[in-house]
């Protein structure tokens, strides 16, 4: 039962920062971000929903995975910089869209990106499943990162 509770708690944090970073991110998409000039790649809005949504279930699964393994100062730190990693996830969100500032944002999206892929090295070196369900969220922001350094280019 314990596990249950704490997936269930795992789950909870995740879909709490994807709702934050959600809050910033509807007001402004059909007003401030459809007026900016996109790469070729953009998808279409309608895809970053259902993709965020998976992304969000995996990390959370994985850092529980983790959390589930004996504690020893490696699992404390790879926790310690998921914490940190979901603080930058959101922030990028509130400073993208809500501050509509895409040059500060892609400062913030590249230190993600750098804690994503610590991340996926310490989770796979803790539980090899774990690392596995960070490499689409690795791949998907790395695209995104993409995308915000194609927009702060092309506006």
């Amino acid at each position: 039962m314990q596990h249950i509770f704490s997936l269930i708690l795992s789950l909870l944090l995740a879909y709490g920062v994807a709702a934050l970073g959600s809050f910033f991110t509807v007001g402004a998409i059909d007003v401030w971000y459809a007026t900016l000039l996109k790469p070729a790649l953009s998808p279409p809005n309608w895809l970053f929903g259902p993709v965020w949504t998976i992304l969000y279930a995996l990390m959370a699964i994985a850092a529980w995975r983790v959390y589930q393994k004996p504690a020893n100062s490696l699992s404390r730190n790879a926790l310690i910089l998921y914490g940190v990693h979901l603080v930058l996830n959101a922030l990028w969100s509130i400073v993208f869209f809500g501050f509509q500032a895409p040059i500060l944002a892609l400062s913030i999206i590249i230190a993600l990106l750098v804690s994503i892929l610590v991340l996926t090295i310490l989770f796979y070196r803790i539980d090899k499943m774990a690392g596995l369900l960070f490499l689409p969220y690795l791949a998907w922001v790395s695209f995104a990162t993409y995308l915000n350094f194609s927009i702060v280019f092309l506006n």
